[in-house]
């Protein structure tokens, strides 16, 4: 077991009245569109294809997965955080993620990360993000455009085992037609980043990465 430690909380940097900046500003329109563009497209699967996502509250298996994100929406993600949880939330969020990341480094080989699902790797399911808090994901509001997207029509026990190499189930019916209709909003949110001079594919990272950074939490980080 990890120990816990208090997290000192700076009334300048965390609370109702931590400001709201244009990066956020921007990421926060941009998920007002990818909202919008998902719910015509669902809708048009209903209608035309009759189509249902097997989604309900509660199922998350996928915030199980490995997630990658980017700066702009990490940081949108924080200032989040900053502005609505409390100093029990927040130890609650530094701990897990303390852990996830205890986990993540200890792990052998280190294979590299995907966008959603790292295949073969039972032991992923056993470290959930740490932003899920039992079954509910704490900052759902400002989830990045990758989970927003993310949407199935297979049972919910596909998604549970499409991690284990000796599951005999088949794989999740992901909605891509979902994926593409939010796909010009994610190279909106990329030409935003490049255009203030980052290498956009540095800027992603797995998101419990992002997280540690943007909170400024002092444990280590593999990249």
């Amino acid at each position: 077991m990890i120990e816990n430690r208090n997290v000192a909380i700076s009334p300048k940097d965390f609370g109702a009245d931590t400001p709201i900046g244009p990066q956020e500003t921007f990421v926060k329109g941009v998920y007002s569109l990818v909202d919008e563009a998902i719910a015509c497209e669902l809708d048009r699967l209903r209608r035309e294809e009759g189509i249902v996502p097997s989604c309900q509250p509660g199922c998350c298996h996928c915030c199980r997965y490995h997630i990658l994100t980017n700066s702009a929406e990490a940081h949108t993600l924080a200032q989040y955080i900053r502005r609505e949880f409390s100093a029990e939330q927040l130890n609650d969020l530094r701990l897990r993620t303390l852990q996830w990341h205890a986990w993540d480094n200890s792990r052998p080989g280190r294979h590299p990360a995907s966008t959603m699902v790292v295949a073969g790797d039972l032991s992923l399911y056993e470290h959930s993000c740490p932003l899920d808090v039992n079954g509910v994901c704490c900052v759902y509001p400002v989830r990045p455009v990758v989970c927003r997207a993310h949407f199935v029509s297979s049972p919910p026990r596909f998604c549970f085992t499409a991690n284990d190499p000796e599951s005999a189930e088949d794989a999740p019916q992901v909605l891509n037609s979902v994926v593409e209709a939010v796909s010009p909003f994610s190279l909106v949110i990329r030409e935003q980043i490049e255009a203030t001079g980052q290498d956009f594919s540095r800027s992603q990272m797995l998101l419990p990465q992002w997280l540690a950074i943007e909170m400024g939490w002092d444990f280590p980080i593999s990249a």
